[in-house]
């Protein structure tokens, strides 16, 4: 399964340079996470109305150029790993005007049952969601009134 969204670099993310500043790609890979969870299973919520939660255990982000104030960006977020009760989400953001990879990050999320607090296997129906082919979005949090496709 991927989920793709836009989303345009806004002033407060940006340091004294005008770049985003680092830790602010944690927040837009929170953000493209979020969107996931609701292709995937209704969105958090639904998940903790059925007695489990996520918890992110692992990120690393790594650089290859920088975004910029009123960059739009594209996040393409896609699941490329499962185990029994975690798996892995990677997210590439790139410019999008140009398609120039700004960045890549890898989280990964443990399943768990809310009653105990701890990790669970992945249910099923979401297991097969995981491992689909489907395709959502683009997501348009950009700021466009026309679609930038």
């Amino acid at each position: 399964m991927q989920v793709s969204l836009y989303l345009r670099v806004r002033f407060a993310e940006c340091d004294s340079q005008n770049v985003v500043f680092n830790a602010r790609y944690a927040d837009y890979v929170d953000l493209a996470s979020t969107e996931f969870m609701r292709f995937l299973c209704g969105g958090y919520e639904q998940l903790v109305e059925r007695g489990f939660s996520s918890q992110v255990v692992n990120l690393n982000i790594d650089w290859f150029a920088s975004a910029v104030f009123d960059d739009v960006l594209t996040l393409e977020m896609e699941c490329t790993k499962i185990g029994t009760t975690s798996f892995a989400l990677t997210c590439i953001i790139k410019r999008h005007k140009d398609g120039l990879k700004i960045a890549n990050a890898r989280s990964v999320y443990v399943v768990l049952d809310d009653a105990t607090g701890t990790k669970t296997p992945i249910p099923d129906d979401i297991r097969k969601k995981l491992t689909g082919n489907e395709v959502y979005g683009p997501i348009n949090f950009a700021g466009e009134i026309d679609p930038l496709v």
